[in-house]
């Protein structure tokens, strides 16, 4: 057993290492696994804002080109370039037509702003205060027509953005560099609007040197950062360039905020850098799931198996351990039943002395003094050949009974062919089986006279029933001879008087009783059940053996 416990603690212990190390490099694969999952990713996200973002830019392009040698008073400026615009690309919130406007055009600009049905043609800034027409002495630029047109939108035209910080730097810029440019993010239609970034692409008819106007489509945020999705392994955020530390990010309704990064909070993962309008943007990416983590409960569970298979081997040592003992007891236990074979080989002489002590009895009394010698000699052969038959039928069954219908045998039974024999197929104690097959051959060899009666035909019956529930239940049985008489049947002899009325009824534990009707004769034998079925050795061994019970 020492041994037997230093081989397992070995085997434990080893498990143990093994564990710990498959445990250590899945956590490495692992995490290697999420950076390298994450990273391409953000590699790809990044690479859909950027040509979302080269489409919008492109829009912009393409609507300003659309212009000829436009004239920066004409009503519904958009109106040739609404099919196009539509037809490219959807997603913007606002797109509009900003014209750079002489102080003499003003005028004719509230007229065409009036013609085309805004409601506020009047020239004002870009919070609604009234310009003194007068007094402007510079071009400026204002809003002339836009789409879509809502009621929310209707009451923009007419604005001038000149001292609007955000979007006159962006149209002053553009002016300039005479290219499409992206403005600060800043809130679209009204104060507290969605936040959205526009661009701005100047219109320069041919010939000219300054733009005639601008072409502008605004748009939200949160659809140009491509931040609506849950399912992914990331959040975007984007630097806001207005404020330094501050990051602008959008949840899932696709409202954007501003917040400003702690110095001591999580840093992004990566970021990655898009350009829109002829400026640079970055993007910052924070993982959504914590990829040690992650990685270390895989460690855990790795490790986990690991010390699960080791317990598992210990224990197959263990149950080897016990096989061995639970071999050894085996061997004990047919030792003794070696022993217990003994005492059933010691039972089977005891029974084979009473079996020719019944049969010297039977001898006995058969050849009595006085006897008649043919119907002795008759009576034994029968005697002795239905103990025979019943010995065979335990034989066969090794002692553990027989069915009660293979008592009824034509080599045992005189006119066998010729009783009816109704009744389970019960199976019949040794004991019972051997009183009962006396007891049958009995009945049927004292019945000669009157089958001489009946020709051919079945005239006796022999049939049983059981009654009653376990464990009370009776077992009946009844012997008839129709068309018998006293006078007609032969007297039983004095060996069959006593195993019809004394010997069967005491094997079985019940009582018998014989007579005669108008038309027959009849015999009939009640015992309990327990003492006739077939109970095997060890059952009669524990039912003797157990403690009565007292009644309650």
């Amino acid at each position: 057993m020492v041994r037997l416990g230093f081989i397992i603690g070995f085997i434990a212990l080893l498990g143990a290492l093994l564990s710990g190390l498959a445990a250590y490099r899945v956590h490495d694969q692992e995490l290697a696994l999420d950076r390298i999952a994450l990273a391409r990713a953000i590699d790809v996200h990044a690479s859909l804002v950027q040509d979302r973002l080269t489409e919008r830019e492109l829009l912009a392009r393409v609507a300003s080109g659309l212009f000829r040698a436009p004239s920066v008073i004409k009503p519904n400026m958009l109106e040739p370039l609404r099919s196009a615009i539509y037809a490219f690309k959807t997603d913007f919130v606002v797109a509009s037509w900003i014209a750079r406007l002489k102080p003499n055009e003003l005028t004719a600009a509230q007229a065409a702003i009036a013609g085309a049905g805004f409601p506020n043609p009047q020239i004002r800034t870009y919070d609604d205060k009234p310009i003194d027409l007068a007094r402007i002495t510079l071009p400026i630029d204002v809003l002339m027509d836009l789409e879509p047109r809502s009621n929310e939108t209707k009451a923009l035209p007419g604005r001038s953005y000149d001292q609007d910080p955000v979007r006159s730097a962006m149209l002053t810029r553009a002016r300039v560099e005479k290219r499409s440019v992206a403005s600060d993010p800043v809130p679209l239609l009204r104060g507290n609007g969605p936040v959205g970034v526009i661009v701005a692409a100047p219109v320069i008819p041919e010939g000219a040197t300054e733009p005639a106007g601008f072409v502008t489509f605004s748009y939200e945020l949160a659809s140009l950062m491509l931040t609506n999705d849950d399912m992914s392994l990331f959040s975007v955020a984007l630097r806001d360039p207005r404020k330094e530390g501050g990051e602008l990010v959008a949840n899932d309704q696709g409202i954007v905020s501003a917040r400003m990064a702690a110095a001591d909070g999580p840093a992004p993962s990566a970021t990655r850098t898009v350009s829109f309008g002829a400026r640079d943007w970055q993007l910052s990416y924070y993982a959504k799931t914590n990829s040690a983590r992650r990685a270390e409960q895989t460690a855990i569970i790795v490790a986990a198996i690991g010390f699960a298979i080791t317990a598992m081997v210990c224990g197959l040592f263990g149950y080897v351990a016990y096989n061995n003992l639970r071999l050894s007891r085996e061997i004990q236990v047919r030792i003794g039943f070696e022993r217990r074979l003994t005492a059933v080989i010691d039972e089977l002489n005891h029974r084979v002395k009473n079996i020719l002590a019944v049969i010297q009895s039977i001898v006995t009394r058969t050849l009595r003094h006085g006897s008649d010698i043919d119907v002795a000699r008759e009576l034994l052969i029968g005697r002795i050949h239905a103990m025979s038959n019943v010995v065979s039928l335990l034989s066969e069954s090794q002692w553990q009974g027989v069915k009660l219908k293979g008592l009824f045998e034509a080599r045992a039974i005189p006119h066998a062919d010729r009783i009816a024999v109704t009744g389970p197929d019960i199976a019949v104690s040794a004991r019972a089986a051997q009183s009962l097959s006396l007891l049958f051959f009995e009945l049927a060899s004292h019945s000669d006279e009157g089958l001489s009666l009946v020709g051919k035909h079945p005239h006796i019956t022999a049939n049983w029933t059981v009654t009653g529930e376990e464990p009370e239940e009776i077992f009946h049985f009844r012997w008839e001879e129709f068309n018998t008489s006293e006078a007609t049947r032969r007297p039983d002899s004095d060996f069959g008087l006593i195993l019809l009325d004394r010997v069967a009824p005491e094997a079985l534990g019940g009582t018998a009783k014989r007579y005669f009707t108008d038309v027959s004769y009849v015999y009939e034998l009640t015992a309990p059940m327990e003492t006739v079925v077939d109970m095997t050795e060890r059952d009669r061994t524990d039912k003797i053996s157990a403690p009565v019970r007292p009644v309650r």
